[in-house]
C-alpha cells in the first residue's frame, strides 16, 4: 500500500506540475501576481519600520516556485524509489533523471501553450530544487539509518 501511495503521490505532484504549465502565460501571471501580493502585503506589515520597496517581485515568486515545486519533486521521486531496490549514488542519479527529465518535457509542453515558452534557466532552476530536495530525502534517510543502527547523529 505505501509503495502505491509513494508512486501516486509522484504522479499527482507531476500532474499539478503539468496543470500549473497548462495555463496561459495571462492566468499563470495573475496566479503569481496575487500570491507576490499576499507576499508582499505580509511583509510591509511584519516589517513596516523598514523601507520596502516592491520591485519586481512577481519574477522572484515565479522563480522560487519552480524551485520549490521541484524541490518537492525530488523528495516524492527519493521516496518512491525506496521501493525500487536502489540505493546510494544509484538511486539519487535515477531520481535526478527522472526530474531534470520532467523539467525539460515540461519546458517543452510550455512551448505549445499560448503566451508560454520554454526557457533553460528554468530548466536549470528546476533541476536544482530537485537536487536539493533529493539531497534534503537522502541526507534525512542516512540520519534515521545511523539513528537505527545505534550510532549517534
Amino acid at each position: 500500500m505505501k509503495k502505491l501511495f509513494s508512486y501516486l503521490a509522484v504522479l499527482l505532484w507531476m500532474a499539478l506540475i503539468f496543470f500549473f504549465s497548462h495555463q496561459p502565460a495571462s492566468n499563470s501571471n495573475e496566479l503569481s501576481e496575487g500570491i507576490t501580493e499576499v507576499i508582499v502585503t505580509t511583509v510591509e506589515k511584519v516589517a513596516s519600520s523598514y523601507d520596502f520597496i516592491s520591485g519586481n517581485w512577481n519574477h522572484l515568486v515565479r522563480k522560487n516556485a519552480h524551485f520549490f515545486i521541484y524541490l518537492m519533486l525530488g523528495v516524492l521521486v527519493m521516496n518512491s524509489l525506496k521501493f525500487s531496490g536502489l540505493t546510494g549514488y544509484k538511486k539519487i542519479g535515477v531520481a535526478l533523471v527522472i526530474c531534470v527529465f520532467y523539467a525539460i518535457s515540461d519546458e517543452v509542453h510550455q512551448l505549445f501553450v499560448s503566451g508560454r515558452g520554454a526557457q533553460v534557466i528554468d530548466v536549470l532552476i528546476d533541476s536544482y530544487g530537485a537536487s536539493v530536495g533529493i539531497g534534503i530525502d537522502f541526507a534525512i534517510g542516512a540520519l534515521k539509518r545511523r539513528k537505527a543502527n545505534g550510532r549517534r547523529i
